[in-house]
């Protein structure tokens, strides 16, 4: 059984919580986060910008008078001339968001987070541990509130939705429609009953299918249930990979969980001052790199990926990942890879903090070393070949090095599916989808 939990406007609860009226006094309003930090006109001053945008996450007041998420800040104003546009804060959201992942790993669940605000485990595993199901669900929600609440203070915000079914998406459309505290649990007949009766907007939770959206409501198709009677092969030939994996959702299939690994991170900060733009900004990222170096629990490893974020003097914040080209330990390299991203930071800034998000091999990481025969104990012909298959080892060994450090560099960047290798299955078969497929290079 999957579990989902669903934090709704999860981005927008963090911006209003931040906010400097708080989010008692701005409930009920039409509010839309801006479209970047520092920008929009919000009740805490300032004018919206001229240029243009879009605007994130909105309420449910602004919903009903047609402003939705990604809109065109022009549209979005001209439709409610009275939305109030609260400052975003991706560093509050990721620093909370973490706190609610670190707090589901500690009742034991092994959780994929598929964005801020939506979380996935299974909860079968865990019934030696909660005892039954619905008292594993119940720990989910106290300790998802309690990192909410000790995050932002007070008292929680959060209107936590949980759901209970055989797959990922099936847990998704029970979290999405339920609206009372208790969660909704599915059987598996009665999650394919239930699913198909679903409106299509569920499609964009996923970002693979959330463009399909639009060209299917054009159709007329507007519950999950016409979606699969369409048929796979008609929606693969309209729509592509995304066709065949909406009409797959639609019937109730979808894929296992994918968990994340446990990370071990290392973070430095420190209040700018005078120093919050400029080459005098580029120094204080130079102390970080250097105290970030230096800390002990690297322990000689590489940084393979980091995260650079910032607090604004204006309210808000600014992150950027930045994974490097390869694994590195070099201050002067990992500055000059870290200092072009301060560029595109959107107000001068209070506060700066660099963040390990994945190490690398340690520095001093050596191949094996073959052993080459003595050639005082064999013939000069033996040891020549001999020298001859050992260095022919050393290089295979220092391939097969690269290539694993390649595969990593490519997991990083890109996601676990980015590093496919190709695998010949039918070889005289006639479709050539057929002969060969695509499968997950295996980690060593």
């Amino acid at each position: 059984m999957v579990v989902c939990v669903h934090i709704p406007r999860f981005e927008l609860e963090v911006a209003a919580a931040s906010s400097r009226l708080g989010r008692r006094m701005l409930a009920g309003q039409a509010l839309a986060v801006a479209p970047h930090a520092g920008a929009g006109r919000s009740q805490t001053g300032g004018t919206a910008p001229a240029g243009g945008g879009r605007v994130g996450e909105v309420s449910g007041a602004a919903e009903a008078r047609g402003v939705a998420r990604g809109m065109a800040l022009g549209e979005a104003l001209a439709r409610c001339p009275d939305l109030v546009l609260l400052t975003g804060d991706p560093v509050r959201v990721a620093e909370v968001w973490e706190a609610a992942l670190g707090a589901l790993e500690g009742i034991g669940a092994a959780v994929e987070p598929a964005r801020p605000g939506l979380a996935y485990f299974e909860a079968d595993s865990l019934r030696a541990v909660h005892g039954t199901q619905q008292a594993t669900i119940a720990a989910a929600r106290r300790a998802v509130r309690s990192a909410a609440q000790l995050a932002v203070g007070g008292a929680s915000p959060w209107r936590v939705r949980i759901g209970a079914a055989p797959t990922r998406f099936c847990a998704l459309a029970a979290a999405v429609a339920v609206r009372s505290p208790r969660a909704l649990v599915l059987s598996g007949g009665e999650a394919s009953r239930w699913l198909a009766a679903r409106p299509i907007g569920l499609l964009g939770f996923q970002e693979d299918t959330a463009a399909l959206i639009e060209p299917l409501t054009r159709l007329g198709v507007r519950t999950l249930g016409e979606l699969a009677r369409l048929g796979r092969a008609a929606l693969c030939d309209r729509f592509g990979a995304a066709g065949a994996l909406a009409h797959d959702l639609a019937r109730g299939e979808d894929r296992p969980l994918r968990t994340r690994q446990a990370q071990e991170r290392l973070r430095e900060s420190m209040e700018v001052g005078d120093a919050s733009s400029g080459e005098a900004l580029g120094r204080v990222l130079g102390v970080l790199v250097s105290r970030l170096l230096a800390r002990s629990e690297r322990r000689g490893r590489t940084l393979r990926a980091a995260t650079l974020s910032a607090r604004l003097l204006a309210g808000g914040g600014w992150r950027e990942r930045v994974v490097f080209r390869q694994a590195l330990a070099d201050a002067e390299r990992i500055w000059l890879a870290l200092s072009v991203r301060l560029r595109s930071l959107p107000a001068p800034a209070a506060t700066l903090e660099l963040a390990v998000e994945r190490f690398g091999p340690p520095l001093g990481e050596q191949e094996a070393l073959f052993e080459e025969p003595s050639p005082h104990r064999t013939h000069p012909s033996v040891a020549v070949h001999g020298r001859a298959r050992a260095h022919s080892g050393a290089r295979a060994a220092a391939r097969a090095a690269r290539l694993r450090e390649a595969v990593a560099q490519v997991r990083a960047v890109a996601g676990q599916d980015a590093a496919l290798r190709a695998v010949c299955v039918d070889p005289d078969s006639r479709v050539p989808e057929r002969r060969v497929v695509l499968a997950p290079v295996p980690e060593r």
